[in-house]
């Protein structure tokens, strides 16, 4: 018995083969997926161990200054962030006082504070682990962990990061510390600018307009005027006066700007 012909072809015509299944498209992308992972902590370790470095530099320019080499680590380990430890031991090795050298790295670190603001929200860590996290919340971990475009892959670079970092560092500042007496004089091998210029290469992207800009080319003039005339440490704590100053100006020239146009309104 022959198959009924297909509707519409010519009788004896012979059925059109049927057509092959479509293939599903693929899946989009998840945030966490396994390449994205492994960016993640491609660039965490990158950052990590780039940066761990520097800490070298600092259990050298830590010893050099007249700290020893338990202090230069338990430095590392408990306060862990390079800029107010490097403003710390600086202060110190210029016959700062104890206190005023303290407040200037106080006030360097307070800036972690408004990157936790941020990376609270963002990583959402339980209670229990938040402590420990507090102690990794710094420049780099906050860079890594904000570039991210999920929260999977903000806590991996924010772990990664703060893992490597740690390890590295204070690594490094013990080997630096205990090698510090053959190397000499930190200056002669630039290692005293190690930390500045770290903290500099972080700063620079930050300063992306005008107000950011104005602020840290302030700080500078007020830092570098006030270096003959105060003792070390207290020049940092004067550069501080920088951000509220540049922010009056900013509000008084919006100020001036939005008066004239409400007058022109009311006629």
């Amino acid at each position: 018995m022959t198959e009924p012909a297909t509707e519409g072809a010519p009788l004896g015509a012979s059925p059109p083969p049927a057509a092959l299944p479509t293939p599903p498209p693929p899946a989009p992308g998840r945030d966490g997926a396994a390449d994205d992972v492994r960016g993640t902590v491609r660039d965490a370790l990158g950052v990590g161990i780039a940066v761990g470095l520097s800490g070298f530099a600092f259990g050298v320019t830590a010893v050099s200054g007249g700290l020893s080499v338990p202090q230069a680590c338990v430095l590392s380990l408990l306060v862990f962030t390079g800029a107010s430890q490097f403003a710390l031991v600086s202060a110190l090795a210029a016959g700062g006082n104890p206190f005023t050298a303290a407040a200037g790295a106080f006030f360097l670190g307070v800036r972690n504070c408004f990157y936790g603001l941020r990376l609270s929200t963002l990583l959402a860590l339980p209670r229990r682990v938040r402590p420990l996290a507090a102690h990794w919340v710094i420049d780099e971990t906050s860079v890594v962990a904000l570039a991210q475009p999920g929260r999977r892959l903000a806590r991996v670079g924010f772990a990664v990061t703060g893992l490597s970092l740690y390890l590295c560092w204070n690594l490094t500042t013990l080997f630096g510390a205990l090698g510090a007496g053959s190397i000499g004089d930190p200056e002669a091998w630039g290692l005293d600018v190690a930390g500045p210029a770290v903290f500099l290469a972080l700063l620079a992207p930050m300063l992306r307009g005008t107000v950011e800009r104005a602020t840290a080319a302030l700080a500078v003039l007020i830092a570098v005027g006030c270096l003959p005339l105060l003792p070390a440490g207290v020049p940092v704590l004067a550069a501080a006066l920088a951000a509220p100053l540049v922010l009056c100006g900013a509000a008084l020239r919006r100020g001036g700007r939005a008066a004239p146009a409400a007058r022109e309104a009311d006629r």
